[in-house]
């Protein structure tokens, strides 16, 4: 039995792999010595790090998945605890990614080690000038594929995508991201989206290109506003464990009511040091592997 394959971001998650802080921070030398080199926006604290993150698995402990530990890998960087955006899982297998961010260029291969571990096959991966994190890719349907194009994926990831996808989708739309603030900072296009259910979504709209929205509105999906005040702090990053049962980070009281108001669930955990000072919400802290029902 097939036990892989994520073309969605709302159908119930069978498997997961996760890394523990213990594994991606390792220390609290360890996070005073790169935090800066990686434009976080402050030094984590490690033990509470732990704490948070132990709070967070028991969030993911109320869904009926399998979670898998990504081990120790001495090549990756802090943002290795981001398990999210050196893969595309397809149905038919894993595409590695090449990360725009340079102090992440390991972490392709070294996903590509639990993979095997886990039975999932690589079909491929995005080679030479091209440049694709999993944060800029956004199932919109499981055939239905929108790609962020801005700082960290490019036209020739994009390229490379649709080879490698092949007839697993029939459709790939192009989604070009703003400046923002700039290369230094992290503006993937489920920055300012996140899918909770076929017609049900969290959005940013300020930063939407206009198309984009549009097309989604055509689609007739519900369109969840979050406020200004709540974007920095992760307010647009919201995990589907399944249709509109929701994980987001706490502080975010309003987008929190309007997820309820449109028929979600929503389960919240702490995640000042392993969220917000590295700007990676619960959806960059998870990789869904199997997703399905």
């Amino acid at each position: 039995m097939k036990t892989f394959g994520c073309q969605s971001m709302y159908a119930p998650i069978r498997k997961m792999a996760l890394k523990h802080p213990q594994q991606a921070f390792i220390s609290q030398e360890n996070l005073e010595a790169q935090w800066q080199s990686l434009s976080y926006l402050a030094c984590p604290d490690f033990r509470n790090s732990l704490a948070e993150y132990e709070q967070f698995i028991s969030v993911l402990d109320q869904f009926d998945l399998e979670i898998h530990y990504v081990p120790l890998d001495e090549t990756t960087s802090l943002d290795s605890i981001y398990v999210h955006d050196p893969l595309v899982i397809s149905e038919r297998g894993a595409i590695l990614c090449r990360m725009g961010k340079a102090a992440r260029a390991p972490e392709p291969a070294a996903a590509e080690k639990y993979l095997q571990a886990m039975g999932v096959p690589v079909i491929g991966q995005i080679t030479g000038s091209g440049k694709m994190e999993g944060g800029d890719i956004l199932w919109v349907d499981e055939r239905t594929l929108a790609v962020g194009q801005g700082f960290r994926t490019n036209a020739e990831g994009l390229r490379q995508l649709r080879e490698l996808l092949h007839d697993s989708v029939d459709e790939i739309i192009p989604v070009q991201l703003p400046y923002w603030t700039g290369p230094q900072d992290c503006l993937h296009l489920l920055s300012f989206i996140s899918i909770v259910d076929k017609d049900l979504a969290v959005v940013y709209s300020r930063l939407m290109p206009v198309p984009f929205r549009e097309w989604l509105l055509e689609r007739e999906f519900q369109l969840v506003e979050v406020p200004d005040e709540e974007y920095d702090s992760l307010g647009c990053n919201v995990l589907a464990a399944a249709p509109r049962q929701c994980v987001m980070l706490n502080g975010n009281p309003i987008t929190q009511k309007r997820l309820e108001k449109a028929g979600a669930k929503v389960w919240t955990y702490t995640g000042q040091d392993i969220s917000f000072k590295g700007t990676g919400g619960p959806t960059c802290l998870t990789r869904p592997i199997w997703r399905a029902g």
